[in-house]
């Protein structure tokens, strides 16, 4: 009896042992086909590629040398890099790299230079490519640009293959030193996240990825709720008005997929639209439990709706062009893992459609609803 048992067992890991091995094998040939059509797309164009890389990065030199050989080895010669620093952010340097001729710039880094470029390339008419080499990489995840596979993200962002996008943007608008609204691709908000955000350990974040940020959330569970009064303006530009409203945390997404969850199923790059999310708990642990049931729910439904359990948690979600809030004190905020000034008055809004990243092509799940754009002989842009 024991024996039979022993057989059934080894024929089920047997079976778990091939299946596996299907998978890879087809995972594999999927991404040699892949990178044979990329190949094939890219041609010899003449495109100027300015690198804007992220120095602290532990791979960044490594990744420079990798991308020189890279191009070297495919006649792609007009190439320039240029480095991030503590006083010139991913901003200035793809601003600078345009007003030196480059047709597509291409961020080298983690979300923080990714995002901080975009702020630049909005409303340019330039394309630009992402090189995901930071911790959670999460735009690069949602545009299903291949992380850790350099090979292939770099195949990508010489391709022509680019998409249109929106940019949502954050304003502190009692901060009139700042130029510009602060650029998010993926969420920002204020409160509890931005306090999470503010105290993950640099450290632990490089060893256990984005789970730091956890760690660093159990530390303010309990700190003290926000007030603040909202006005959301609709898809239909209607404005809607709340007083006095109680959170742990208001967000606002541009898309709203994180490693193994989803924080907001609704929320799409390219809708003209970004998703505000309001989220409160009460009765201690228990209320931050069944916030997480939320979530987990929300993400195998693929609905931005609470849990039927739920009772001491709340995550109100709603669609707009904008929100603007005042807060009785001021509140620390940030755009996608950045920490920005505290405010006490905010707005977020977004700018359509208006940023293009070199992306895969349409077979691809996370770009699936995304329109290509037409580029000329030269993989430049040619917009309506």
């Amino acid at each position: 009896m024991n024996n039979q048992w022993i057989i059934i067992l080894a024929c089920i890991v047997a079976a778990i042992i091939i299946v596996a091995g299907i998978a890879v094998g087809i995972r594999l040939h999927r991404r040699r086909k892949r990178v044979e059509q990329l190949e094939n797309d890219r041609r010899n164009d003449t495109v100027h590629y300015a690198f804007v890389i992220n120095p602290s990065k532990p791979t960044a030199k490594e990744t420079r040398a990798f991308i020189e050989q890279f191009c070297a080895d495919r006649g792609v010669t007009d190439i320039t890099f240029i480095e991030t620093q503590l006083d010139k952010d991913g901003r200035a340097c793809a601003l600078q790299a345009l007003n030196e001729g480059a047709d597509v710039v291409i961020a080298v880094g983690g979300d923080g230079t990714v995002r901080t470029v975009a702020s630049a390339m909005g409303g340019t008419n330039h394309a630009m490519g992402i090189i995901p080499i930071g911790t959670g990489n999460l735009f690069a995840r949602n545009m299903n640009i291949p992380v850790g596979d350099l090979e292939a993200a770099m195949l990508i962002a010489l391709s022509h293959g680019s998409y249109k996008v929106d940019i949502g943007r954050l304003t502190l608008l009692d901060h009139p030193e700042d130029d510009h609204g602060h650029a998010f691709l993926i969420i920002a908000g204020i409160g509890f996240d931005a306090l999470m955000i503010d105290d993950t350990d640099p450290q632990l974040k490089k060893n256990i990825s984005w789970l730091a940020y956890f760690v660093a959330g159990a530390k303010h569970l309990f700190a003290p709720k926000y007030h603040a009064s909202v006005e959301i303006t609709d898809e239909g530009g209607q404005r809607h008005e709340r007083n006095d409203i109680e959170f742990r945390t208001f967000m606002a997404g541009n898309c709203g997929e994180i490693p193994m969850f989803s924080l907001m199923p609704d929320a799409s790059l390219n809708d003209g639209l970004l998703d505000f999310e309001v989220i409160d708990t009460n009765g201690g642990l228990l209320g931050w439990m069944n916030l997480f049931g939320d979530v987990v729910h929300q993400t195998i439904t693929r609905k931005a709706q609470q849990s039927p359990l739920s009772v001491h948690s709340k995550i109100d979600q709603v669609q707009g062009l904008s929100a603007e809030l005042r807060l009785q004190k001021a509140v620390p905020a940030q755009v996608d893992g950045d920490m920005l000034p505290p405010t006490k008055h905010i707005r977020f809004s977004v700018d359509h459609d208006a940023l293009i990243v070199r992306a895969p092509g349409q077979d691809a799940e996370m770009t699936a609803n995304l329109q290509p754009i037409k580029v000329d002989k030269n993989g430049k842009p040619q917009l309506s």
